[in-house]
């Protein structure tokens, strides 16, 4: 301590260099951290536009309002849409961390 009353405080020595994989996996969009998007490609050439995967995601929960305008559910992630389906029978209406889980769980098994 200083005479002011002052606190010293040490200066840092520098951040800590993260290994290389790990470098180049937090730049990556991973579906649920797990399955990349690199590897998936539509080869329907009608299909295109309405299999969204230009915008990879980290969970398949955006909240986005994708039916108020006509044709704009095509922009909704394909893996959100598949959530969606899922929770439309009367007891599974608005439980989308049921649905999201369930996609989770699929995908694992396949």
């Amino acid at each position: 301590m200083s005479d002011a009353g002052e606190i010293e405080v040490e200066q840092p020595q520098g951040y800590p260099v993260l290994p290389k994989d790990v470098a180049q996996e937090i730049g990556s969009v991973k579906l649920f951290n797990k399955w990349t998007y690199e590897d998936v490609e539509i080869r329907d050439i009608s299909l295109t536009d309405y299999i969204q995967i230009r915008q990879p995601v980290y969970l398949p929960h955006s909240a986005g309002r994708y039916a108020s305008k006509r044709f704009r559910k095509a922009q909704c992630p394909i893996i959100e849409r598949l959530t969606n389906a899922l929770m439309m029978n009367g007891r599974n209406n608005g439980k989308k961390i049921m649905a999201v889980r369930i996609v989770a769980h699929a995908f694992e098994i396949v």
